[in-house]
């Protein structure tokens, strides 16, 4: 089987590979805008540099489509995030021009990365399945990203009923080697990560809506790969238990629960991403007390899918991967400190929020 990932060099994308190339045969073609080292799992890898935003995007991707039998998205992008034009282009446009160029190469499956991120505001106390309405969290750029990419791929399935499309929808995903890249593009260069190595954090944030759902790299790459070897379609949702919200924080890393209002952390997000202490705006609280709660059973029933590490499991390593600075080397995973979202990427200039880690 010739699978083709683009974003392949990012968090999903390197466990993708790490899942993959444990089978027995098998041909992995990585498309990234910039190449990893070829080393670890980016070795033995063919690999494609290719801007999904850029000029005749489609028309490259087309010549590296031909003879795959199955093409997997996880291109995004949620850094700069004061350059919302980059970020839709990328997101948005780019997806557009990977499932053309799926439809023009004959591929048999289009795999696309979708997220919790895609559903309309919902319950905290109840979960709910993939029919759950696709509108997004209007104030969330990301959200609202994720829900017209998938309005595009409702068109695509329309028009092209040959062409396999699955869209899996994971809550957060987290693993070690991720640490050093999400402490970059969601909390910047003030968070004193080497004070996580104790597995402490003083005081956590309590609202009733902050109740989010993850799921361990690993296991996303599972499900992923179950779903190029299986004859589905449509939408699967993805996340292990517990759900993660501030009680489960506070006795899992022996700290405070402090009662924030929502607007009060709206604010807080607004303002320190306004003055470039951070890289997240204030959509991203907003996403995060509005999204609902996922019901897995699908993704168990149709694909034998289960999670082999629960959701406290998986935080516990990325918070252990973000204090020892944890890194890959491909340059979204990368540990440069100079680049932005780094003391020393702040130091020269280069503020959270804004350049091009990718």
């Amino acid at each position: 089987m010739r699978v083709v990932i683009v974003g392949a060099t990012g968090n999903a994308g390197t466990a993708l590979l790490r899942r993959l190339q444990s089978e027995p045969s098998g041909e992995l073609v990585g498309v990234s805008r910039r190449r990893p080292e070829a080393t670890g799992v980016y070795r033995g890898v063919e690999w494609h540099s290719v801007d999904v935003a850029g000029e005749d995007a489609a028309g490259r991707l087309t010549e590296v489509f031909r003879g795959a039998d199955a093409v997997v998205n996880l291109a995004w992008q949620i850094q700069p995030s004061h350059d919302s034009r980059r970020l839709f282009r990328t997101n948005v446009l780019g997806a557009r021009e990977i499932a053309r160029a799926a439809v023009q190469a004959g591929v048999g499956a289009l795999v696309q990365a979708s997220s919790v991120g895609v559903y309309s505001a919902g319950p905290k106390d109840a979960f709910v399945t993939e029919g759950y309405p696709r509108n997004g969290v209007p104030r969330s750029s990301y959200s609202r990203h994720k829900a017209l990419v998938e309005r595009m791929l409702d068109e695509v399935e329309s028009d092209h009923p040959t062409l396999r499309v699955v869209r899996l929808r994971p809550g957060l995903i987290f693993q070690r080697a991720a640490g050093t890249e999400i402490a970059r593009y969601f909390a910047g260069p003030l968070l004193p990560a080497r004070l996580l190595r104790y597995q402490r954090i003083p005081v956590v944030p309590d609202h009733p809506r902050l109740r989010l759902q993850a799921v361990h790299a690993d296991d996303v790459a599972d499900a992923y790969a179950k779903v190029l070897t299986a004859d589905v379609r449509g939408a699967f949702n993805i996340a292990a238990g517990p759900v993660l919200d501030p009680r489960v924080a506070a006795g899992a890393f022996h700290g405070v629960r402090v009662p924030v209002p929502g607007p009060a952390l709206a604010g807080a997000a607004a303002l320190s991403w306004w003055l470039r202490l951070q890289p997240i705006d204030a959509g991203w609280v907003a996403l995060a007390l509005k999204a609902p709660l996922m019901w897995c059973a699908r993704a168990r029933e149709e694909l034998g899918w289960a999670p082999r590490r629960d959701a406290l499991e998986a935080l516990r390593e990325l918070v252990a991967g973000m204090a020892d600075r944890a890194d890959a080397p491909s340059p979204p995973l990368s540990g440069d400190p100079d680049l932005p979202g780094r003391p020393g990427g702040m130091l020269r200039g280069r503020l959270p929020g804004t350049g091009d880690p990718y």
